[in-house]
């Protein structure tokens, strides 16, 4: 497994297309290999991918993939082709992946899509439908729901940090995450006429926080295959960080 970091430059125009559409940056992502990654889930590693916005414009491209990638033409399209240096870094991630322990604490990212299926209370038999979470409250629950299967577990803030009982209607209240970053998409696969039937919709949002490893194998399972849906579109990559 790699981890790669690509440092996007945000003055260029083909950098802007990139950013506004989940599908060309799927695409351009692929193109980084020479065989083109599994497009459905099989339950092995993964090509995942996320942009991390920070001050001062910066935008970075994290890639987690099984091959290391080749991104020549990501420079071309959206980095500084005119500079010696290659424009991106890539780590071998397998060392890491395999020091993980479990009681070990680490910061957290996660860009991902949390959802719901939900049918119409009118019509109990209709199929459900999937539909966004859309407040923080009900994208915290969300996590917090799927982190013992992922192997890790949300750390529980000191309770001097906490609201007031009266006040507590929020599990994010209690443990040490914060939800931010949220960015609705729609956009059409490829060269489909624009059709609200057909576009591909999805809201993404971005996890930091603090967690405790609880199983090893299931948060390496986590970070090489990704949490939740949209993979392609940029959502279910987590990434760790030492305690500052």
């Amino acid at each position: 497994m790699y981890l790669t970091r690509f440092r996007l430059n945000t003055g260029r125009s083909g950098t802007h297309r990139l950013l506004a559409s989940p599908h060309q940056m799927h695409g351009a992502v692929n193109m980084s290999f020479p065989t083109a990654p599994p497009r459905e889930d099989g339950g092995g590693p993964r090509v995942l991918w996320r942009v991390d916005h920070a001050p001062a414009g910066r935008a970075d491209l994290f890639i987690v993939s099984p091959q290391r990638p080749d991104l020549t033409h990501l420079v071309e399209q959206a980095g500084w082709p005119t500079l010696d240096e290659p424009g991106w870094t890539t780590y071998a991630y397998g060392d890491f992946l395999d020091r993980l322990t479990a009681g070990d604490t680490w910061s957290f990212r996660l860009t991902a899509n949390p959802v719901q299926h939900i049918r119409k209370p009118s019509d109990p038999n209709t199929p459900r439908k999937r539909t966004a979470h859309l407040t923080p409250r009900h994208q915290v629950r969300w996590l917090l729901e799927r982190q013992e299967k992922a192997g890790f577990e949300i750390l529980c803030k000191p309770a001097g940090r906490r609201l007031l009982p009266a006040q507590k209607d929020d599990p994010g209240d209690e443990h040490e995450v914060i939800v931010h970053n949220k960015v609705p998409h729609q956009f059409r696969k490829g060269d489909a006429p624009r059709n609200a039937k057909t576009d591909v919709r999805l809201v993404r949002v971005t996890y930091d926080g603090r967690l405790r490893i609880t199983d090893p194998d299931a948060l390496r399972r986590t970070l090489t295959c990704g949490l939740g849906k949209a993979k392609a579109y940029g959502c279910g990559l987590m990434t760790l960080a030492p305690e500052q």
